[in-house]
C-alpha cells in the first residue's frame, strides 16, 4: 500500500481531549485540528527505533510500530479489507483476562493488549502469557490517570513509567501507546509520547463501553452494531461480560467476513 493510498484511508483523530470515567475511559470528541507526524521523534526517548517489521518466533515482543505516512494518532485502518482491530484496556484479574485470551485463541483471533504499569507490577506472567498467545502487548501509562490534565513532567512520566516495565518484562517498550482516560491525546501528550519512542498514538472509533459492565448481550450489540472492516475497538481485560460477550462477537464478525487481528497487522 502506498503512502498516498494510506492517507486517504487512515485519518488522524483530533488532538484534543478531556475529561475521565471514573470506570473507564473517556471518550469525548473534539473539533481540534489533526496532528500527523513530521520526521522522527525526537532523540532521548525509552525505546528502540521503532519499526513496522515483525519480530520472528512465537511470542516476540514487538517494538513500536512505526507506519509512515499514517496518521500521529490512528483511530481505525483500512476500510476495504477483512480486518478489524479488537484492543484491549490491560488491568484486572489475571484470571478473567486469561479466560479472554483463551477465548480469543480458540477462535483464532489475535488482539491488542494495552498494558497498565502498575497491573504489570502486581501480574508480571501476564506480558509474557499475552505474547505467547500471539498477541501484541502496548502502553497505557503508569497509573491509568487522566493524562492529558496532567503537566508535562508527570505525564511524560507515566508514559516513561509503564515504558519501562515493558522494557524489563519483555525487551521492548511495546507495540503502541494508548493514553488513558481518554479517546484522544492532547498536543501535549502526543509529544510527550513521541519522546519516550512512540511514533504513534493508538485511539479507536469503536467503543465498546463494556468497563461500564452492561452485560454480555449488550456489549456483543454495541461491537457489531459499529464494527466495520478496518475498526478499531476499544474493550477492557478484567471484566466478566467482556469475556462472556467475545466468542458471539467474534462469530459474529466471521459470519459478516471479518477477521480480529493484531493493531499492527491492521494498518502495516
Amino acid at each position: 500500500m502506498t503512502s498516498l493510498h494510506r492517507r486517504s484511508v487512515l485519518r488522524a483523530a483530533p488532538a484534543a481531549a478531556a475529561g475521565a470515567l471514573a470506570t473507564g475511559c473517556a471518550t469525548a470528541r473534539t473539533d481540534t485540528a489533526s496532528v500527523r507526524a513530521s520526521g522522527p521523534p525526537p532523540p532521548g526517548g525509552t525505546g528502540p527505533p521503532a519499526s513496522g517489521a515483525r519480530p520472528s518466533g512465537p511470542g516476540a515482543a514487538r517494538p513500536p510500530t512505526r507506519a509512515p505516512g499514517l496518521p500521529v494518532q490512528i483511530q481505525h485502518g483500512p476500510p476495504r479489507g477483512s480486518a478489524v482491530a479488537l484492543t484491549f484496556h490491560g488491568q484486572g484479574d489475571p484470571k478473567t483476562a486469561t479466560a479472554l485470551l483463551g477465548e480469543a485463541e480458540r477462535a483464532g483471533a489475535r488482539v491488542t493488549v494495552l498494558a497498565v504499569g502498575s497491573w504489570l507490577d502486581e501480574q508480571p506472567a501476564m506480558a509474557r502469557r499475552i505474547l505467547d498467545g500471539g498477541h501484541e502487548l502496548g502502553n497505557h501509562t503508569l497509573r491509568h490517570l487522566d493524562i492529558c490534565a496532567l503537566p508535562a513532567d508527570a505525564a511524560y512520566a507515566e508514559i516513561t513509567g509503564c515504558a519501562q516495565r515493558l522494557r524489563k518484562l519483555t525487551g521492548t517498550i511495546g507495540s503502541w501507546f494508548r493514553p488513558s482516560r481518554t479517546q484522544y491525546a492532547t498536543e501535549l501528550v502526543t509529544r510527550l509520547a513521541r519522546r519516550a519512542g512512540y511514533p504513534h498514538i493508538l485511539s479507536y472509533d469503536v467503543d465498546s463501553l463494556d468497563a461500564d459492565d452492561p452485560g454480555a448481550p449488550a456489549v456483543r450489540r454495541t461491537v457489531l452494531d459499529r464494527a466495520r472492516a478496518g475498526s478499531i475497538v476499544s474493550l477492557h481485560l478484567g471484566h466478566p461480560g467482556t469475556v462472556a460477550a467475545l466468542p458471539p462477537i467474534l462469530d459474529g464478525l466471521h459470519r459478516r467476513g471479518l477477521r480480529a487481528v493484531t493493531t499492527t497487522e491492521l494498518v502495516t
